[in-house]
């Protein structure tokens, strides 16, 4: 009975961060998995949520860090219980909060990874299609000489949205030819070809608008006009559901996250790029190469979309990073050891 009771506070939890607070799928199946990491200790202590107190709680995280869970790991599950610890605390089911005062460990916070100038240049202007392995795209058994067209032109335009815009990968999925007023429509967002702007529905549920370049527009124009004639000479496309939808796949559907990642990949290790490339790191790359650029943090802030100008912060280690390479590379006081200068003796 208990345990029934513990799961339905669980499930309770769920439906608040789900529906109130609104988080994102993927930020609601950490969750997830932060519960079931919970439930699992609790029946090997024979617990219930809340019987739990601090010293369990540190007796846990003892035991994590002990069968090789790394800081980071450790934290991020902490954050999880407490965030549930805090709802229970608030729902009135325990009096004394067990996660209050216990600290996380201390992380070593990672730069996020970012290409360097050329290597963003170098993926952006790739031309697929003067690739022979990249005429027919391999997960599609078609003939039809349009179709290598088509994936070069959508998978240029996703490249240089990321890159040019700094869009997260569920913004750029989520966007639509134009703003749709239909009742059942969740509308994430648009692009506005003509006023060079992203629309988009970024965390919290929180809507923005991203200035688009002119490389950006130019891909874009390409690729919707493949897109259209596509959707218009073949049969085997079922158009209705997704019509609106900016970048669609086979058959019509729009891209899902996982599309898009996979497709990336192998586009940066066709361009040739030492590293494969995943979204969050063009978008890492926009804020960067952008910061170097213009200096101007609270403009990067408001167009990637942080509510923290300490999240925008981060950038300026990078930028900080690139210096000191820059500095290390050419100023002659920066060599570990000085080379000796030879005279030539004098004649006598």
């Amino acid at each position: 009975m208990a345990k029934e009771f513990e799961d339905h506070l669980m499930n309770q939890y769920l439906d608040h961060v789900r529906f109130e607070k609104r988080l994102a799928e993927r930020t609601v199946a950490l969750y997830i998995e932060d519960l079931k990491k919970l439930s699992l200790l609790l029946t090997q202590s024979k617990l219930t949520a809340l019987q739990v107190t601090s010293a369990d709680i540190r007796r846990w995280l003892v035991l994590m860090n002990s069968t090789g869970r790394t800081p980071r790991g450790i934290a991020l599950i902490l954050s999880g219980w407490r965030g549930f610890y805090n709802w229970l605390g608030r729902q009135g089911h325990i009096k004394i909060n067990p996660i209050l005062g216990v600290k996380s460990p201390k992380v070593s916070k990672p730069l996020p990874k970012a290409l360097s100038v050329d290597d963003a240049v170098r993926l952006a202007e790739y031309d697929g299609e003067k690739n022979t392995k990249d005429k027919y795209d391999e997960s599609v058994h078609t003939n039809d000489p349009l179709d290598a067209h088509w994936y070069e032109a959508r998978d240029a335009a996703i490249v240089e949205l990321l890159y040019g815009s700094g869009l997260r990968v569920a913004e750029l999925v989520g966007l639509d030819l134009k703003p749709s007023h239909h009742p059942n429509h969740k509308n994430a967002g648009w692009i506005d070809i003509d006023g060079s702007e992203a629309h988009v529905l970024g965390k919290g549920s929180k809507r923005r608008s991203v200035p688009v370049g002119a490389k950006t527009i130019e891909a874009l124009k390409a690729w919707i006009h493949v897109r259209d004639l596509k959707l218009k000479t073949s049969d085997g496309f079922d158009s209705s559901e997704h019509s609106n939808a900016l970048f669609i796949g086979h058959n019509a559907t729009r891209l899902t996250p996982q599309s898009i990642w996979q497709r990336l990949r192998k586009r940066s290790l066709d361009a040739g790029l030492a590293t494969p490339v995943h979204p969050h790191m063009l978008r890492h790359s926009f804020a960067s190469h952008l910061l170097q650029s213009s200096s101007d943090l609270r403009g990067v802030q408001e167009m990637l979309g942080h509510a923290n100008i300490s999240t925008t912060q981060v950038y300026t280690r990078l930028d900080f990073q690139h210096l000191a390479k820059a500095y290390d590379a050419a100023h002659p006081r920066a060599t570990k050891k000085t080379q000796k200068i030879k005279s030539t003796p004098k004649k006598n």
